[in-house]
């Protein structure tokens, strides 16, 4: 069934019109923004197949090459999709920047869609100033931590080109149990204890998964 056979209070774009966006499932979002469907299947089943299949949160990773395996998907339709989901992380983004951290959940949600490749362990340095606002974040290392590969200097010397007045270290296990290994111990020990000569605090080490977090000062390990 096409678009048009449809009645008018079940087109998208027309209860769009009349309910305004929050009244509209995902799959009618995603098939206002894609416009059409193919030969055999009109946007909305397309769309519906393609949440079913991927989920929303899936469909924000997949690459160009992989939308377009998609039944129904063509390279227009897969830049479409790259580029409305990228917009969102970019509005993301300008509503934490300069944050204010007053919490572990505030730097988990500072990372959010910050992390290049969630497969790979991450670990970022966030510079704070005296509001314990974030001035700038950094990658540090890419790999499973290595309390003999991460040297204090690389870690500080864009705080000390900052002048931050705190870090905030992060990282994340992709297997999703953020329990801290030893090596998460002695990485953040030596950090804390460089730290304390150079001035510049460690707030805090936080450990992120998928849905949720591990806190080095939470649980008074700092």
């Amino acid at each position: 069934m096409r678009i048009h056979d449809l009645d008018p209070e079940n087109r998208p774009r027309e209860r769009l019109l009349l309910y305004g966006a929050s009244s509209l499932s995902p799959a009618e979002l995603l098939a206002i923004i894609l416009r059409s469907g193919s030969k055999n299947l009109n946007i909305i089943d397309t769309c519906h197949e393609i949440i079913a299949a991927y989920g929303l949160e899936r469909l924000a990773d997949l690459q160009l090459s992989e939308l377009q395996k998609i039944r129904g998907i063509g390279p227009a339709k897969a830049m479409q999709i790259s580029a409305i989901f990228e917009l969102n992380k970019r509005i993301h983004f300008r509503k934490n920047n300069n944050r204010k951290i007053l919490s572990a959940r505030d730097v988990s949600e500072y990372m959010a869609g910050r992390i290049p490749d969630e497969t790979k362990e991450h670990l970022f340095v966030l510079h704070l100033n005296t509001k314990n606002r974030v001035i700038r974040h950094d990658i540090v290392s890419v790999g499973t931590l290595n309390a003999s590969l991460i040297h204090p200097r690389e870690v500080f010397k864009s705080a000390i080109r900052e002048s931050a007045h705190a870090i905030i270290l992060v990282h994340n296990h992709p297997s999703g149990d953020v329990e801290p290994s030893n090596a998460d111990r002695q990485v953040t020990e030596i950090l804390k204890k460089a730290g304390a000569i150079l001035q510049i605090e460690l707030l805090d080490h936080v450990i992120v998964g998928k849905e949720n977090w591990f806190s080095f000062r939470e649980h008074s390990l700092l």
